[in-house]
């Protein structure tokens, strides 16, 4: 893991790769499915990354992997919070231990629950008008 106290401009996959602890192909692959995720390319054609793409890339692994969002169910929320332009999310960074802890920039935790209980119910619905 990298410390990310050095800050760069730019990084290539590979360091991004190894600072997200995310495979490269997965880092291609989000790319095609997350529009908002779209580095940009040195003359080379070698994919850049800044330092607001590394977070982005943070929040989509926060979603997909721990919150075990489905991938149209991250595009959504990440829709949402471009529309409303708040800020994907904040890395605090702790030199002890290897993993980022990523926080959500809302006015309070029960906001960002009540959220996830409306998506749930809201997905509930469909399915039982299906059944």
């Amino acid at each position: 893991m990298r410390d990310l106290s050095i800050k760069k401009l730019y990084y290539s996959i590979s360091e991004v790769s190894k600072i997200t602890d995310i495979e490269q192909y997965v880092l291609r692959y989000w790319e095609t499915e997350f529009e908002q995720l779209n580095p940009q390319k040195n003359r080379a054609g070698n994919r850049i990354y800044t330092n607001k793409d590394i977070r982005l890339i943070l929040y989509i692994k926060e979603l997909l992997r721990e919150k075990k969002y489905t991938i149209e169910g991250a595009k959504k929320i990440l829709e949402d919070y471009e529309q409303n332009k708040k800020p994907i999310v904040e890395i605090k960074e702790k030199k002890s231990e290897p993993e980022q802890e990523v926080s959500f920039d809302h006015d309070d935790k029960g906001s960002l629950l009540k959220e996830d209980l409306e998506e749930i119910k809201s997905v509930l619905k469909l399915l039982l008008n299906k059944l």
